[in-house]
């Protein structure tokens, strides 16, 4: 541990400062699942305002609808909310991306609506961790930084989507082109409640796998039909089959199927593939074609396979190392210790990383039991977490990642 000098000390302080549990319980108190287009419209209304208070351009973009596939197995465009964008001198000498999301898994039909105190000290509340407590924490940062005399030396983008939490289909190529040229990131979503960070992280693929067979009455003439509801659980089973170290396979659903005295004509398998390395990507890809063509000829049925791999896998290379030695040392001399393990979830930071720009992707709050009912912020993980990250950002302006 080492002293800080006046000016990280300034800029310290002004972080821990920022009203952040008052924000947290008001964003909280707003649904704004992924697919509730008012809740996340009032939102991102409410975010507008929030960072309106730093300087630069602040946008709120709507993006074309993503093609997605219906239960009937019809294509279809899917609306998803609007995502704020801040950019900040994009002229400065040190330019860094923050992003966070502002969608939740609860829906505006989900039961769990409102916030609670469990203890003191801990607030149960949707998106409480994950991750409005975060954006507040981004937030205070900033300000802080905005505060110091380092601020005419950094530029920056925030991006704050609206769909991080179905894997940001609309938003994708908004993470890229604000990742590019950009020194290093910060993403906020929550660490564990221990405080530990995640590393290198799996990458992810969502598929809809469409399956058109023929019809026939069960009874009568089943066998001149072509049943594509088995054929889908055939492909469902050898996918899985084809799992194992380094790539885990989740079919997840299956929609189609009808009355029970008809043949289906057709089925749609959703599956999802989380690979840990670029190699193993390539082998899930190659045992996707495979199979669907083995399936397709066996069971004489035709396939159209919908989706791809939205989250690369993000390993830890040297330069990410090295940002995670700063975040480390930086909680080190604020008497903060952290820690990181590798994950098989997936977020934003995925496709940061996979720009080339090293990103650590949990400099959220403290907390647990996220996308559930039982979603928990430690309080006084607020004001830790943005001392932590106003630090990170005043040595990375001042020294770089190196």
């Amino acid at each position: 541990m080492r002293m800080l000098d006046s000016t990280e000390q300034a800029i310290v302080d002004a972080a821990k400062g920022a009203p952040m549990l008052a924000q947290v319980e008001q964003w909280a108190a707003v649904n704004s699942g992924s697919r509730n287009l008012q809740g996340l419209s009032t939102m991102a209304g409410m975010l507008a305002d929030a960072f309106s208070t730093l300087p630069g351009v602040l946008k709120l973009i709507r993006q074309p609808p993503i093609e997605s596939v219906a239960p009937d197995g019809t294509l279809t465009g899917t609306e998803h909310g609007q995502h704020m964008l801040l950019s900040v001198r994009p002229e400065a000498p040190v330019q860094m991306l923050f992003t966070g999301h502002m969608d939740t898994v609860f829906g505006s039909d989900h039961p769990f609506q409102t916030s609670a105190w469990l203890e003191p000290g801990v607030l149960n509340g949707p998106g409480t961790a994950d991750m409005k407590g975060g954006i507040a924490v981004m937030l205070a940062a900033l300000r802080a930084l905005e505060a110091s005399p380092l601020a005419p030396r950094f530029g920056y983008e925030v991006l704050i989507n609206s769909d991080e939490e179905v894997g940001s289909p609309s938003s994708a190529p908004l993470i890229a082109g604000a990742a590019r040229g950009k020194l290093a990131a910060l993403t906020y979503e929550p660490a564990l409640p221990d405080g530990t960070l995640a590393g290198a992280r799996a990458g992810s693929g969502n598929f809809s796998i469409i399956v058109r067979g023929r019809s026939a009455h069960a009874g009568r003439n089943p066998d001149e039909g072509r049943n594509a509801l088995v054929a889908a659980a055939d492909i469902a089973l050898r996918l899985k089959r084809g799992g194992g170290a380094g790539l885990s396979v989740n079919p997840a659903k299956i929609d189609g199927g009808g009355p029970n005295n008809v043949v289906p004509d057709h089925a749609i398998l959703r599956v999802n593939f989380r690979p840990l390395t670029p190699q193993d990507e390539d082998r899930a890809r190659a045992m996707i074609d495979a199979v669907t063509a083995a399936v397709a000829a066996e069971h004489d049925v035709s396939i159209h396979v919908h989706g791809g791999f939205g989250r690369p896998p993000k390993p830890l290379d040297a330069v990410a190392e090295k940002l995670f030695g700063l975040v480390k040392q930086s909680g080190r001399d604020l008497g903060i210790e952290i820690g990181w393990k590798a994950t098989g979830g997936v977020c934003d930071g995925n496709n940061i990383a996979a720009c080339g720009v090293p990103v650590v992707d949990t400099m959220g709050v403290r907390g647990g039991a996220i996308h559930s009912a039982d979603e928990f912020l430690i309080t006084d993980s607020l004001p830790e977490r943005a001392a932590l990250s106003a630090l990170t950002i005043a040595r990375i302006i001042e020294r770089g990642v190196a």
